[in-house]
């Protein structure tokens, strides 16, 4: 069987495609990769459709060693790539030999990368898709040294450029537009000034669930909470300390805390990569 076999699992990672959706009545998200056009960048350079799956590294990346012979991308956040200690490109289709070990580096930009085999990494479907969720529990676990990953068939040649730009240096500020409602009528009047002022930053405590901040509280024009209702991805709730926490793939299907406001799903991927302590300015649209 053509798999891989897991020589440094990382801090965190994980599986993931295009994710879940249809299941919110079950109370399972969406889930999926943070960085949808990393991911689907490099499926598109070892020649994948979009919706074989991929791992998402975050921040000290990952080393897997290869069964046959087999083509590689890494895209997302920059790092340095090795292949048997020698280093490969980043952003390019790499073709990697028999037996040798891919080392996915660190982060030097962002927070999450992205690694495509050709074949896609063929791990058993839960409800139509192979991505972890980490609030539900569904899929498969996150990577652990010595764990073997089966790939899938190759499906064809590069689809997409042959290699990607280096992005740069990190964004000194998140910029999230963000559309007003459903319950910004919670919220006393200047709340949603001090949502578009500049006294916000990413927490550490962010995590795939959701972009945590800190900063100035928001305050509340109404004293206690809501019935549970729908939660979509990209709602800005704002529990009791008032600080605002936009909800990413594998946020909850439901809460009680007011949402004040709406990010657009195109904005999200920025925000998956946003470190601690990047400034975050939330910016208000029109729907």
């Amino acid at each position: 069987m053509n798999a891989l076999t897991v020589v440094r699992a990382g801090a965190l990672t994980t599986v993931q495609d295009l994710g879940r959706p249809g299941h919110a009545h079950l109370g399972v998200p969406r889930s999926g990769a943070l960085d949808q056009p990393a991911h689907r960048l490099a499926n598109a350079l070892v020649g994948n459709p979009a919706e074989c799956a991929t791992l998402e590294t975050t921040l000290n990346g990952c080393a897997v060693r290869t069964g046959p012979a087999v083509t590689v991308a890494v895209t997302g956040a920059p790092c340095a790539v090795r292949a048997d200690g020698r280093p490969v490109a980043w952003g390019a289709a790499v073709r990697l030999p028999a037996g040798a070990v891919l080392d996915v580096g660190a982060a030097g930009a962002g927070v999450r990368s992205y690694v495509a085999f050709a074949g896609g990494v063929a791990v058993p479907p839960v409800l139509g898709s192979r991505s972890r969720d980490l609030l539900s529990g569904l899929g498969p676990e996150p990577l652990a040294d010595g764990a073997r990953l089966p790939l899938g068939a190759p499906c064809g040649p590069s689809a997409g450029a042959d290699a990607v730009p280096w992005p740069g240096p990190p964004a000194r500020e998140l910029v999230l537009p963000v559309v007003a409602g459903p319950r910004d009528d919670w919220f006393a009047p200047e709340a949603l000034r001090t949502l578009a002022g500049r006294g916000f930053s990413v927490s550490a405590a962010s995590n795939r669930i959701a972009l945590r901040t800190e900063g100035p509280a928001l305050a509340r024009s109404r004293a206690g909470e809501l019935p549970s209702e729908g939660m979509v991805l990209g709602a800005v709730q704002v529990p009791p300390d008032g600080h605002p926490v936009v909800f990413l793939a594998d946020h909850p299907t439901t809460g009680g805390y007011p949402v004040i406001g709406v990010v657009p799903e195109p904005a999200l991927a920025a925000a998956a990569q946003a470190l601690p302590g990047t400034v975050v300015r939330f910016v208000p649209v029109r729907a």
